[in-house]
Parts: C-alpha cells; structure tokens; sequence
C-alpha cells in the first residue's frame, strides 16, 4: 500500500472558487481521472483517509514519513498499530500462483477494513489482485520453459564464464548484455515474452474483467469520498447564491 499522505491532502483537500464573499458549503463532485496513474492515486488516496479513520478510532495514527522520527514509541505500541493496520494473527486469505508462491493476508485490521469499503469484497479483491499483478511473472515462468530459450540461455551461460572459472554471481553488465546478443537471449526474449504474455492474459479474461469492474467501483467510491467533504464556494462581488 502506498502511503500518500500528500496527495491525499491535496485530492481530498476543500476547494475554493476565487472572490470576495463567501456562501453555505455545498458539495462539488469532480471529473474522474483521465490517466490510469491518477486513477491510481485517487484510490490510494482515498484508502489512506479510510485507513487513517479507522486507526483514529482505535486511537492511534500513522507516523508523519516527513516529520523527524523519535524513537518514544514502545514495542507494545508498535506491535498495536502493525495490528491494528494489517490484522492480528495467522492470515485468513491465501493464494499460490503458477509460479509457486504464495501471497497471504489478513481479513481484519484497518487495511482491509479500507480494501472492503472501495472494493466491496475484500476476499474477491485480494485474490484477483494478486493474480492480475503477476501476469508477467507467469509469462516469464513460461519462457523459461521453452526450449529455444532454454537452448539461448546454455549458450549465454558459456559466454560469461571466464575459460578458466566458475560463472560469476553477477557477470560484468557489458559481458552480459553482449552475451545476451550474442547467444540470441535478446531477441528470443523479445519474441516469446509479448507472445505468452498475450495467451495468459486470454486464459485469465475472467480475472481480469473482475478486475477492472473491481478498480471501477474502487474509484466511484474514492470520488464520493472526495465529494463528501464541505467546499467552500467564494462568490464575486455583486452575486447572491441560488
């Protein structure tokens, strides 16, 4: 989860319109976001402002990433808040992905109190996240599998092995980026990615339309949350409110 503290401030912050005289406080509902990364920062904002209600009502906050750090706190607090803020106990939910790991987390706790308000099912949420997330990885799992590439990373293998040593841990930058062009690593990596990328994404359709309804319903709710707060609407000189 991203903490955005400031964008929160600033998403959710009052609007004003510029003047003299000032009206009742109404309500405004903005425009969603047009880019997919103001999308994002829109519901992490809003995730930020139900997390920090539900923590408050516990009696506690997060601590200011931008204010000096005193270490006062003690143990037993910050074992409450890592508690209260992603649950307490074994993690309830659970998913293994074709890669072999496995993502868990918990159904209590102030995050997943947030996840279940923007998202409405909290379960739902978690694992068609995780999945959708690790697309890639699942294409490159693939890869690794083919024999072509099989074959590509022998030969890449041999050409950043010294003549007389074992291959180092990590081959020199330049050497491996040669012998990647060299053994064909590159352009079959160029060939076969997109190509598996584009068949798991068919066999996880499912997955991702609930997805992206999900993230929809995310966003509708961060903008009423957004609209829930007052705005102060500053009127010209010489105009009566309506």
């Amino acid at each position: 989860m991203r903490l955005l503290r400031a964008f929160a401030a600033a998403a959710l912050a009052v609007l004003a319109l510029t003047g003299c005289s000032t009206a009742t406080a109404q309500r405004a509902v903005p425009p969603l976001p047009r880019t997919e990364r103001d999308r994002d920062d829109l519901i992490d904002a809003a995730q930020q402002v139900l997390v920090d209600r539900c923590l408050a009502r516990q009696g506690l906050t997060l601590p200011n990433a931008s204010a000096p750090q005193h270490h006062s706190a003690s143990a037993p607090q910050d074992r409450r808040l890592q508690g209260a803020l992603f649950g307490r106990g074994d993690p309830e939910l659970s998913v293994t992905l074709a890669t072999g790991y496995t993502v868990t987390a918990h159904t209590d706790g102030c995050l997943a109190a947030a996840e279940r308000d923007l998202y409405g099912d909290q379960r739902l949420w978690f694992r068609t996240r995780v999945v959708v997330n690790n697309l890639r990885a699942e294409a490159q799992q693939r890869m690794k599998r083919d024999p072509d590439y099989r074959a590509a990373t022998a030969r890449w293998t041999r050409c950043v092995t010294p003549a007389h040593g074992a291959r180092p841990d990590r081959p020199d930058p330049a050497v491996s980026t040669r012998c990647a062009r060299e053994s064909g690593l590159t352009r079959l990596r160029e060939r076969l990615e997109p190509a598996l990328l584009a068949r798991v994404r068919a066999e996880r359709h499912g997955q991702l339309t609930t997805y992206r309804q999900l993230r929809t319903r995310a966003l509708r709710r961060a903008a009423d949350l957004y609209a829930e707060r007052p705005v102060q609407v500053t009127l010209k000189k010489g105009s009566a409110p309506s």
